[in-house]
């Protein structure tokens, strides 16, 4: 076999060819292809960086380097020469944060401190959301941060510099942290709007503060389970409030008769 190549069998009897490299003692995969002659290629490319006196960046990588190489194992290898850390993912470290690759020209910005979390979570992108898996399950990043699922750029929270893939908590402003609200100007004020979706959106009542607004979503979704509608409403969490003080106002809010009559069809 040619160097830095293995060969294996795949579960349907196929045959592949494994390329590794060791660096600094630590035995690092390249990756599966189909001939040994590319993997051969990807564990040349890997000598390339690891042997060249050339400072290589994330950026540096295109196919006039790299012939075989993924972009992942890349970043990989180009962090761990540069910052002498192995981390597994396609993570290039910086002082005070770090850069997450998902290609060349998509690049996610943490702080240090979910260091860990990303090392151990690979990012994956779909129809413009980013999920990592935990327990089997896709589990959106953004609910890290204090966005919740469906929420609205520029109504529910906001990128400060404008940098959605910027996800430095200093970066990330919450505008509306609850369910089923909407902050909307009315009668030359504000007012804190509550819809909640049933075979279309309707609408809960309208309320001079948002607690109260996130309160009557909760009691809305309780009568609606109630009354056999077969859907799971994600419940509004009142930080600030007390147990004693949110069930006070949960009692006291009014809301329309309208969710008050339907029933389970």
């Amino acid at each position: 076999m040619l160097p830095g190549v293995f060969k294996s069998v795949k579960k349907d009897g196929n045959i592949s060819y494994r390329s590794s490299v060791t660096f600094r003692s630590k035995h690092i995969s390249l990756g599966s292809f189909n001939s040994g002659e590319k993997a051969h290629n990807a564990y040349l490319d890997a000598l390339n960086i690891i042997n060249n006196r050339q400072v290589f960046i994330p950026e540096d990588y295109s196919d006039g380097i790299c012939r075989a190489l993924s972009f992942d194992k890349w970043v990989v290898l180009v962090n761990f020469k540069n910052n002498g850390i192995y981390i597994k993912t396609p993570i290039y470290l910086k002082k005070k944060f770090f850069y997450y690759y998902l290609s060349v020209q998509d690049v996610l910005i943490f702080d240090a401190d979910d260091l860990f979390y990303y090392s151990d979570h690979s990012i994956m992108q779909r129809g413009g959301h980013l999920f990592v898996t935990e327990y089997g399950m896709q589990v959106n990043i953004a609910s890290r941060y204090g966005i919740r699922n469906f929420a609205r750029p520029g109504k529910d929270f906001l990128f400060v510099n404008g940098n959605n893939y910027d996800f430095r908590y200093e970066n990330i402003k919450i505008l509306n942290p609850y369910q089923g609200v909407t902050i909307e100007k009315y009668k030359g004020g504000v007012c804190y709007a509550t819809r909640i979706h049933i075979n279309g959106n309707f609408i809960v009542g309208r309320y001079n503060s948002i607690e109260k607004a996130a309160a009557a979503y909760n009691k809305a979704a309780d009568i609606l389970e109630s009354k056999g509608i077969k859907k799971h409403f994600e419940r509004n969490y009142i930080e600030d409030l007390p147990a004693k003080e949110y069930m006070e106002l949960y009692n006291s809010i009014k809301i329309t008769d309208k969710i008050k009559g339907i029933t389970c069809s």
